[in-house]
């Protein structure tokens, strides 16, 4: 945890000295609303993706009006600049601008797209199923708590859309390390891995395999009566699979058989 936080100080501070290089964006004398002024040229800059430009806006705003009507949706366009920018290290910083909005604004009324919004930067960076997966894990997480904390909200159909990729990705990390041990002939590794799998979450997208693969490690162990429900459950499910066909002739084998 420790080494967490220095690595998020010294992203601040790089990122810091990096705004200190093109100057804080300032109100011009005469304007009535600053505040307003400063939302509303953060937010043009957002929109035009010029991130940079719209943070600055956005923190001047935050840091110099704390009663401002504006303030928590500057909060947000802050977050929202750091993952425009893509960097590892700006997903890490708009994480924290998403916490920290939700923290200081847990009843605002976008207070849904902050927790959108964090699970999203936890997304971007989850990696291939072959790598780590602590970021899918944190993504779900996020995720899961949103579908909990916001029930109605409009984002809804969005996250969820989301949290099945999430999951999906774990899934197949998994997956794969059930069918290496399929080909290499460890059938008890892979059909503990792929039991494990479908009770978790039984809506994997790529279930088809995992059926397939678990009746034939069964077979393989001298199990047939267990094999037999995965490649029903195959053909039942699925219409199109790679592994339909197989899994009928099997069935029809096992059903003579018995």
């Amino acid at each position: 945890m420790k080494k967490f936080v220095v690595s998020v100080s010294a992203i601040v501070l790089a990122v810091l000295v990096a705004s200190c290089s093109t100057g804080v964006r300032k109100v011009p004398t005469g304007i009535a609303q600053p505040d307003k002024f400063l939302f509303d040229q953060g937010t043009a800059a957002l929109n035009d993706k010029k991130w940079l430009n719209a943070r600055e806006y956005f923190r001047e705003l935050v840091d110099s009006y704390p009663q401002s009507q504006y303030r928590a949706d500057a909060k947000l366009g802050i977050g929202d600049s750091y993952l425009g920018d893509g960097t590892t290290e700006s997903k890490i910083l708009a994480i924290n601008e998403f916490r920290e909005f939700l923290t200081f604004f847990p009843t605002h009324q976008r207070a849904d797209y902050a927790q959108y919004k964090l699970a999203m930067a936890h997304f971007y960076q989850m990696l291939n199923a072959q790598r780590d997966q602590t970021e899918t894990r944190e993504a779900i997480k996020e995720f899961e708590a949103f579908i909990e904390r916001y029930p109605n909200s409009p984002l809804m159909g969005e996250v969820r859309t989301r949290l099945r990729e999430a999951k999906d990705r774990l899934d197949t990390a998994d997956y794969e390390v059930a069918v290496f041990y399929y080909r290499n002939r460890w059938y008890p590794g892979a059909v503990e891995r792929l039991k494990a799998l479908l009770a978790r979450d039984p809506e994997y997208t790529n279930r088809d395999g995992a059926y397939y693969y678990l009746g034939e490690a069964l077979i393989r162990m001298q199990r047939p009566a267990e094999a037999l429900p995965y490649f029903e459950r195959l053909v039942k499910e699925f219409e199109r699979s790679e592994y339909l066909g197989d899994a009928q002739k099997r069935i029809a084998e096992l059903k003579s058989k018995a």
